[in-house]
Order: structure tokens, then C-alpha cells, then sequence
């Protein structure tokens, strides 16, 4: 659906993306919505099932592939296709498989912004789908594609500071995920202190997110504190799910599967603390993962990973208690800290939300993106 010959716009952008849902919190909700806020003619092409418009931006959809290797080759194609359909002036894309296509955007006279989520040559190391003996060519290939990008690209972007030092200084610019305050802030929630002893974890469950050491975790809470571990999102691989149930400590979860964001943020509301435990390995020691700053902006204290630049959000802002993730006793102990003292949760939770809403927000982010598209589009 295109925008009608009288529409006045500051002229059209151009997002797409093969990897990522239409819904997506940092390409849709935040950086889309909010190019549409500002008056862009906002394109969003991307795997779906059917073109609309929703909050401004509109939903260009592609074939939804059939697998990996049809994402990899037959979605770039199509997504490819409609992008220059769309016929912007600025194109942003977020996969390293769309590199090459975003070349001949380059070509073509199109200003290109390579928007970059993860340090993605390490965390290759991480695809358990990718054969070992692979891993090492595929994630030297990647940072070949990627560097190449960096110096034809208009305006690399990076989601974290640790991301941005691989990419030429004079070029990157540091867009950092971070909530939209009124999305995530309810004034009036319960406070923390009086809600029952629930712990949550929220995203991606899977080994190296910490998924077996949080559940056996939950055998090692005392159990007159009647502490309960809620679960939201999808299991990977989906094995791992039967393997998890079978393990102590699964008899102290509620499992929700996958939820809306809406349904989320009312589980947020009814929690005491929110976990991040992600293992030590390559991309996530210096990872900045949303759910960090949505937990604090909804006032939970945290219960995080003990990584050096993690404490800086952690101790730091005095917003939460850092664990071993690979030790369960470790984490069943911050549980048990926080649950024990509901006054202590509930100043750790006010710090963390107030320290969001003074820096750690999308509103403050927001303006390095929109000032990147000011610039090319008077280019």
C-alpha cells in the first residue's frame, strides 16, 4: 500500500530485512515507528503474510521461506526485488547475508545504512547448526563481507559500543537498544515488594542464554520462600525443551511458551526479578541484550551474568546482583538474596527504572538515528 501522490513526506526510507519478524522490537517498534513519527514515508519489506500498514509504517511482504538455505539465497532475492521496488532513497538493512545485495542498493546510487545487531563473526562460534570444522571459514568470510560493507556503506550503525570498535571510527554511529520508556514504565504496577515470589526470565531459551543452570537454580532455592520461575519464549533447539523438564528445579516453573509483547509486560508486572544469564562466550560479554534495560525499566532488579561490562548497568546503577551463570548454586543465591529482602528489591528495581528514564531510553537514541537520515537525505 503506498502512501496517496498528496502525502508530504521527508521522503522514503526503505528498511528490509530476511532474518527478522515484521513485529521486530528494534527494527519495527523502535526504529521504523519512529521514522514514521517523523514524518518518512517508511517502507518495512520483509518476510510475511500480507502487505499492511501498521503504526505509519508499511509492511511490504515477501514469501516466507521454506528453510535456512531458502532464506539465505531465495529471501535476499525477494527482498531484494521489492526493496528497489519501493524506490527510497535511503535503504537500512540488519542481516550480514544481505551484504551483497545491499552492494548493488550501493551501486545503484542508493544511500546504504548497514545497521549491525551483534558482533556477528563471533557469534558464528555459537551456531550449533554450523558444523564445527565450519565455524572458523564461516566467521572469517563474515567479517570479510562485513568489512568490505563498512567502507562502501553510507552509515554504518551498531547496536552496542563494543560492536561499533570494529567498524571505521569516522563512519559508525552507536544507536543502542534501549526501551521506549512508555512501553515498558507503569506507574501504578504493584509494587515489587508485594508481588509474589515469581523470578522471570524472558527470550531466546536455550543452553548458552542459561537455560539449565536457571532451572536447577529453582531446586536450590529454599523452599519456604514458595519461589516460582517464569518462563516465556521459544526453546532452541527444540530438543533442549524435553531435556529441561527432566531436570530439578522444572516442578518451580510456570512455562508460558512464546507471548505477545503486550502479554510480557503484564508478566513483568506480576515478578520480582528479571534474569540475564547468559554464558561467557564469544558475543556475549560485551552484549547489551534488551531485556537488560526492559527489566529495569519496569522496575525489576536484576539478577545478572558477572560480566565485567555488565556491571556498569548492574552494580553500577546499584539496580540488581551479578551470579555465576554457569553455577547454579551461584544464581539460586542472588535469588534467594533478593527474595529475602523486599524492600532491598524494591529500591535496586526504583534505581534501575529511574537510571532509563534519565539515559538508558530510546528517546535519547532515537536522535543519533534520526540525525544519520537527516544528513543522507539532504545528501
Amino acid at each position: 500500500m503506498a502512501v496517496s501522490s498528496g502525502a508530504v513526506t521527508k521522503g522514503r526510507v526503505v528498511q528490509f530485512s530476511t532474518v527478522h519478524p515484521p513485529n521486530d522490537i528494534r527494527v519495527f517498534h523502535r526504529e521504523c515507528r519512529t521514522l514514521a513519527a517523523a514524518g518518512y514515508d517508511i517502507a518495512y519489506v520483509v518476510p510475511h503474510d500480507r502487505d499492511e500498514t501498521v503504526h505509519g509504517v508499511r509492511l511490504c511482504a515477501v514469501r516466507k521461506p521454506k528453510g535456512r538455505l531458502d532464506r539465505m539465497i531465495g529471501s535476499t532475492w525477494r527482498v531484494f526485488r521489492r526493496s528497489m521496488k519501493e524506490n527510497g532513497k535511503v535503504y537500512h538493512f540488519h542481516d550480514p547475508e544481505l551484504i551483497p545485495a545491499a552492494l548493488l542498493m550501493k551501486l545503484s546510487g542508493k544511500r546504504v545504512i548497514y545497521d549491525a545487531h551483534e558482533d556477528t563473526p563471533r557469534s558464528v562460534y555459537n551456531k550449533t547448526y554450523i558444523p564445527k570444522p565450519v565455524r572458523y571459514p564461516a566467521a572469517w568470510l563474515c567479517e570479510f563481507w562485513e568489512l568490505l560493507g563498512m567502507w562502501a556503506f553510507d552509515n554504518p550503525i551498531a547496536a552496542t559500543p563494543a560492536i561499533a570498535r570494529r567498524f571505521p571510527k569516522k563512519k559508525a554511529a552507536v544507536v543502542q537498544n534501549f526501551p521506549i520508556m512508555d512501553e515498558v514504565m507503569h506507574e501504578h504496577a504493584t509494587p515489587v515488594s508485594q508481588r509474589l515470589p515469581n523470578v522471570i526470565y524472558v527470550g531466546e531459551i536455550s543452553r548458552q542464554r542459561g537455560i539449565c543452570e536457571i532451572v536447577r537454580a529453582m531446586s536450590l532455592v529454599p523452599a519456604d520462600l514458595d519461589a516460582k520461575l517464569i518462563l516465556a519464549g521459544k526453546f532452541v533447539p527444540a530438543s533442549l525443551e524435553q531435556e529441561v523438564r527432566a531436570m530439578p528445579g522444572w516442578d518451580r516453573v510456570e512455562f508460558l511458551g512464546w507471548r505477545s509483547r503486550d502479554e510480557i509486560l503484564r508478566e513483568f508486572g506480576r515478578s520480582r526479578a528479571g534474569l540475564v544469564l547468559f554464558h561467557p562466550v564469544p558475543n556475549h560479554t560485551e552484549a547489551q541484550p534488551a531485556k537488560l534495560f526492559e527489566y529495569m525499566a519496569a522496575g525489576l532488579p536484576l539478577i545478572a551474568s558477572n560480566f565485567e561490562h555488565w556491571r556498569t548497568f548492574v552494580e553500577g546503577e546499584g539496580c540488581g546482583i551479578q551470579a555465576d551463570p554457569r553455577d547454579p548454586s551461584s544464581v539460586a543465591a542472588a535469588i534467594t538474596k533478593l527474595l529475602r529482602d523486599p524492600a532491598e528489591s524494591e529500591a535496586m528495581g526504583k534505581r534501575g527504572q529511574r537510571a532509563v528514564r534519565e539515559r538508558f531510553n530510546w528517546g535519547v537514541e532515537s536522535q543519533t538515528m534520526l540525525g544519520i537520515y537527516e544528513r543522507l537525505m539532504a545528501k
